[in-house]
């Protein structure tokens, strides 16, 4: 799909967006499910996401903001190194860094779209 490569580098760039703007980008991936699949209005975006193997924007940002971190902490330049070690602030600190959004709870799409997958799981076994 044409948004993995440009969010693959903004990963770490999109935790300090605010959480209306990425929900105005997964309503953006919704659209484009819903498009590519030509899927009628009753299908459901959790369903779509999980037969197009697509994960949603929140938890899409999670997994590359941890590789991103697991990257930068073993790379050669100690500077680097040193401004990725870092231990976060509280979370109703005002400041918000790129690793908080390791601590994010899933939003309601991740969460579905893992409620169907066990389903699935359970039903193949």
């Amino acid at each position: 799909m044409c948004i993995r490569p440009v969010m693959k580098y903004a990963g770490p760039v999109f935790a300090h967006a605010q959480p209306d703007t990425l929900y105005d980008l997964q309503i953006v991936q919704n659209k484009f499910c819903w498009r590519a699949a030509d899927a009628p209005w009753y299908v459901r975006n959790s369903v779509l996401h999980q037969d197009l193997e697509l994960l949603a924007i929140s938890k899409f940002m999670k997994y590359v903001s941890e590789r991103f971190f697991d990257i930068a902490n073993s790379h050669p330049n100690q500077l680097l190194v040193s401004v990725v070690s870092y231990e976060p602030p509280p979370p109703h600190h005002f400041c918000r860094r790129p690793r908080n959004v390791l601590l994010d709870p899933p939003d309601d799409l991740a969460v579905e779209v893992e409620k169907l997958k066990e389903l699935n799981k359970m039903s193949i076994e």
